[in-house]
């Protein structure tokens, strides 16, 4: 038996947008994904929407009845920047009795909440002002964490600023996956600078409400593999390096901006509009932890024909498909689960061996009917086989010194995933998207509860 420290948090992760539902409702204001959907419906799969999602604030508790049923010592979601301050300035109480019940629950439940501040949900009121592309963003963004550590700080003793920032940076100005959906590497630059600042100013905020707590940062990071040992795609590499990992490590767990990034953005006439005492606050206002979300790998190589100055970061790596790749074809993604060994090192070598956790790993799957048995139960073997893949990995590296405290799977139910909608499931729970009340745990679930019971597989 392959045996995970003691006191190994063994979880899942959701957000609130993904799973809340009722996204217009009990004072909740809209976010950019409720008035882009409203919108725009045709760029969402199915028609299908943020309102509804998994009716988690309908169903917490029965939910938490089933995490206690899969073993779950431990849960992440965030908190819904747009139904606890509406407006920005004036808490919702109907949204504090919600959650604080939500998490008062969860924790009489032996299950450690974690919480996260900001899961993509800009709120509708400051994207008309311009959303993290204005300084104002900052300072909004604090007083709302600041509410939320008074409000909640009895309660939670681990936060999470945002969750995988470098996602609506890039999707939301660079690819078009996320409102605004524009290109426009220069906007996309300054809304990653201010995302530090606002990450910086609510962990300056945490250490006065709550300097007996822990914050982090959950970041999608993976090193990036070049296809060559050519200095062109080494190059690419380092461009991709600094760009999707340093640009947030470094900041929060070291507390410098790489000068190789500075040197970079300089050489592209891409450096952000900055404040004079930005980077002391950043250098003060280190993270406690971080977590850490893997999918899939990145590979690069070199772009073939880059525009100079870059106009997107296809001018400075490209990416590249690895022949002997294996893949999820519904997702499209590479199942490596060697980079995982690779990451946890990556924290014990460059990141003076911060405390860390795995806060999302998972498989998407769609049709996944097609796997049910004759009782109703969805027979994800698959699933099993992934995580079982990656934790061995993951173990490895434990065994090597790196100091990993928690898996997380993504996710606990079926959820709502932005433009993709239901296309693919991810949960322990299949979620009848005709009666969301239906939550029906696959064989998934009874491996995971092994798995926590037994501190390992």
């Amino acid at each position: 038996m392959i045996k995970f420290p003691e006191n190994f948090l063994w979880g899942a992760a959701t957000s609130a947008p993904q799973s809340e539902g009722y996204s217009q409702s009990y004072g909740k204001s809209p976010s950019t994904w409720d008035k882009w959907f409203e919108m725009q419906p045709d760029k969402f799969n199915g028609d299908q929407g943020p309102d509804t999602a998994s009716d988690t604030y309908r169903l917490y508790r029965e939910d938490i009845e089933n995490m206690q049923k899969i073993g779950l010592n431990s849960f992440r979601t965030s908190i819904a920047w747009t139904r606890l301050m509406p407006d920005g300035e004036h808490v919702n109480q109907v949204a504090v009795d919600f959650y604080r019940d939500y998490f008062k629950r969860l924790r009489e439940a032996n299950i450690t909440p974690i919480i996260n501040l900001f899961h993509f949900d800009m709120p509708w009121w400051l994207m008309e002002k311009g959303g993290w592309e204005t300084r104002e963003s900052v300072d909004a963004y604090a007083f709302y964490a600041k509410t939320a550590f008074e409000l909640f700080g009895d309660l939670i003793d681990r936060w999470t600023t945002f969750n995988e920032p470098i996602v609506h940076i890039e999707c939301g100005y660079l690819t078009g996956y996320h409102y605004p959906d524009i290109v426009d590497f220069t906007k996309a630059v300054q809304v990653g600078y201010h995302t530090l600042m606002a990450h910086t100013a609510a962990v300056a905020e945490f250490r006065k409400v709550k300097p007996d707590g822990q914050i982090g940062i959950i970041l999608n990071i993976t090193p990036a593999y070049a296809k060559s040992a050519a200095p062109e795609d080494l190059i690419a590499k380092q461009n991709a390096d600094l760009l999707l990992a340093k640009s947030f490590l470094d900041p929060t767990v070291l507390g410098t901006i790489p000068p190789a990034l500075i040197d970079l953005l300089a050489k592209h006439d891409l450096l952000p509009v900055t404040k004079k005492h930005d980077q002391q606050l950043i250098a003060d206002n280190c993270v406690d932890f971080i977590g850490v979300n893997y999918y899939q790998p990145l590979r690069v190589q070199a772009p073939e024909n880059p525009h100079f100055p870059a106009q997107t970061t296809d001018d400075l790596y490209a990416n590249y498909i690895w022949p002997e790749r294996k893949i999820n074809p519904y997702r499209g993604w590479e199942i490596y689960p060697e980079a995982l060994y690779d990451v946890a090192m990556m924290m014990k070598n460059d990141y003076r061996n911060i405390p860390w956790y795995v806060s999302e790993n998972g498989m998407g799957v769609a049709d996944e009917d097609r796997f049910m048995n004759e009782d109703g139960q969805i027979q994800d073997d698959y699933r099993i086989e992934f995580m079982q893949e990656h934790l061995l990995q993951l173990h490895r590296a434990i065994e090597a010194g790196s100091s990993c405290f928690g898996y997380h799977t993504w996710t606990f139910n079926d959820c709502w995933s932005w433009l993709n909608g239901y296309r693919n499931r991810y949960g322990f729970f299949r979620v009848d998207l005709e009666h969301a009340a239906r939550r029906t745990m696959k064989k998934s679930g009874l491996w995971y509860r092994e798995l926590s019971q037994n501190n390992g597989f």
